[in-house]
């Protein structure tokens, strides 16, 4: 994986949105801590995926800040999944151990959905609105881009 500046890319136009939606849609898997991620079951909830390693200097800094989202804005529809890429499960754990976050987490050991949603950075997020249709794609995370992430968010919670 090379390790690319945080960069915020918005994804605009029906064609693009229809096709990352469809997407979403198609990659299914049952709801449980392995790597598959149905997001049928999110349908109606904007969700906030994060892709994550121990290892991650940056991935530090964005979960008090995912925590944080996910404090203030889950009452409001706000979903936030965290998916560890580590190979070594433990590496994860004691990471985990040290944040204590209160959202879903999901081992992804063998990368099947960071090869799915393309991650080329650590961290890398995926920003879903509530019908599933991919919105915002972010590679790396700084404190300073917390503003412009939660903008996002802030955005997709006041669409129905």
């Amino acid at each position: 994986m090379s390790v690319a500046g945080p960069r915020a890319t918005q994804r605009r136009g029906s064609i693009a949105r229809g096709l990352f939606g469809l997407l979403g849609v198609l990659f299914l898997g049952p709801i449980a801590q392995a790597a598959d991620l149905d997001l049928s079951a999110y349908r109606g909830k904007v969700v906030y995926v994060d892709f994550w390693a121990s290892w991650c200097a940056p991935c530090k800094q964005s979960f008090p800040w995912m925590q944080a989202m996910k404090d203030t804005y889950e009452r409001l529809g706000l979903t936030v999944i965290a998916i560890n890429l580590d190979m070594e499960r433990a590496d994860a754990d004691k990471f985990l151990h040290q944040f204590r976050p209160t959202f879903e987490v999901r081992f992804d050991p063998e990368g099947k959905l960071a090869k799915f949603y393309r991650v080329q950075a650590m961290p890398s997020s995926v920003l879903i609105d509530r019908h599933g249709v991919t919105r915002f794609t972010h590679a790396g995370f700084r404190p300073v881009d917390g503003a412009t992430f939660e903008a996002q968010v802030q955005e997709l919670l006041a669409e129905k």
